[in-house]
């Protein structure tokens, strides 16, 4: 039988509160998501009452808490932790890898990468090559850093047209995972590319009228002198049960243009 002490049902009701907090939702409401009473997650938040294994993975889910900090929850209820974390390089995620790795090739010619939590490439595609191309070696040296390739001076930001709208954004993504998860890792990436010079450029152009209307911000890039415009989109896993699958993110960048299309068909041809 597990046991527990009143100083660890005290431990995750103070996590618990954080997270409710940090989601900017009253007891009541949590209560009305997780089929409770807010009496009950007032008992549980104060350690009058310790949640059982599975009330702390459901408001866990409710709370979108990250996998990762699902883990520390159920210790600090005093159950042992639910979720493994198996590195990607491990014999059982053989399955994942080739999956991953057929997705990015049958998206080829246009770029394709697979990056962790701290946007470390897992994995890239031809697409994502051509666009490195010419990038300074120390860029290049492993682990890549989808962030710093993107936002160093000496990285793709002297080639992005409107740098000062796709900075903003990859940093305003950054906050907002930094918003949702407690990582420190994460913290320091961020601090690092902020601190970052912005290329002054006479190419940083920043918002043009188009003669085709974007629906999203578009990544204007230029490669071997011609601008290719690309919309992104990220995917990640459905109901992982792995650390590791949960903080893998796929991201693909869809062409904007016909020309864009045309000139990466043609380098595919």
């Amino acid at each position: 039988m597990t046991t527990t002490t009143p100083r660890a049902e005290g431990a995750v009701g103070a996590l618990l509160r954080t997270w409710r907090l940090r989601r900017g939702i009253s007891q009541l409401e949590l209560a009305g998501r997780a089929d409770s009473s807010s009496r009950h997650i007032s008992f549980i938040e104060t350690g009058r009452s310790r949640p059982s294994e599975e009330m702390v993975l459901r408001l866990a889910d409710r709370l979108d808490v990250p996998v990762r900090e699902r883990n520390s929850l159920l210790l600090a209820a005093g159950y042992a932790p639910r979720f493994r974390r198996t590195p990607l390089d491990d014999p059982s995620m053989s399955s994942l890898r080739e999956g991953l790795e057929r997705l990015l090739t049958g998206y080829e010619p246009y770029p394709a990468l697979v990056v962790d939590s701290a946007y470390d490439v897992v994995a890239a595609n031809r697409g994502i090559a051509m666009l490195l191309d010419g990038i300074p070696a120390h860029l290049l040296e492993p682990p890549l850093n989808a962030m710093r390739l993107t936002l160093h001076p000496e990285g793709l930001a002297g080639r992005i047209h409107n740098f000062g709208e796709w900075r903003g954004h990859l940093l305003a993504q950054m906050e907002r995972q930094i918003a949702l998860a407690r990582s420190e890792p994460l913290r320091a990436l961020y601090a690092e590319v902020a601190a970052y010079p912005v290329p002054d450029r006479p190419g940083d152009t920043g918002p043009v009228e188009e003669p085709v209307p974007y629906l999203a911000l578009p990544l204007r890039i230029e490669h071997d002198g011609r601008i290719l415009s690309f919309v992104s989109s990220i995917s990640t896993f459905n109901t992982p049960m792995d650390v590791t699958v949960a903080e893998l993110a796929i991201e693909t960048l869809l062409p904007a243009d016909p020309a864009t299309v045309k000139y990466l068909r043609s380098l595919d041809g």
